[in-house]
């Protein structure tokens, strides 16, 4: 058993998508209480805007380190996703900060329900993610050899 570059990347991987997790979930909760009124959209947008930028690089940066590791199936794997967070992030809405939620079209009952569905499915692929890394770290420090 030996500690490749290849591991280290799942572990990286491991941990950021924890971090991944976490920021998901806080955005479905966020949805949520802007669904239920229970905040203003103005206060959400301003705590949701700020967690964009850094999900996206975290997700590239470990896809980076996979490529260079030679984990292609990895990459690709990860590759739908950071083509769509680009094509999204491409085509927000005209703000005057970072981010991808404008204020005053996320109220609109499409827009939340679209933002809510596609907050599950991130948080589905993550996990999926999660798993995957688990057992690719497994398998490369088990069939690695000295």
């Amino acid at each position: 058993m030996a500690f490749t570059f290849a591991a280290f990347c799942y572990i990286l991987a491991l941990i950021l998508t924890a971090v991944l997790i976490f920021f998901v979930i806080f955005h479905i909760i966020a949805f949520d209480e802007l669904k239920t009124d229970y905040k203003n959209p103005i206060d959400q947008c301003n705590s949701l805007n700020p967690l964009v930028i850094p999900e996206y690089a975290i997700h590239v940066f470990f896809t980076v380190l996979f490529l260079f590791a030679g984990q292609i199936g990895t990459v690709i794997f990860n590759l739908p996703l950071i083509v769509y967070h680009v094509r999204r992030y491409l085509n927000r809405p005209v703000m005057s900060g970072m981010g991808l939620y404008d204020p005053t079209t996320i109220m609109n009952a499409d827009e939340l329900g679209r933002a809510q569905k596609e907050g599950w499915v991130k948080l589905g692929f993550y996990l999926i993610s999660f798993f995957y890394y688990l057992y690719s770290m497994i398998y490369v420090l088990v069939s690695s050899t000295a």
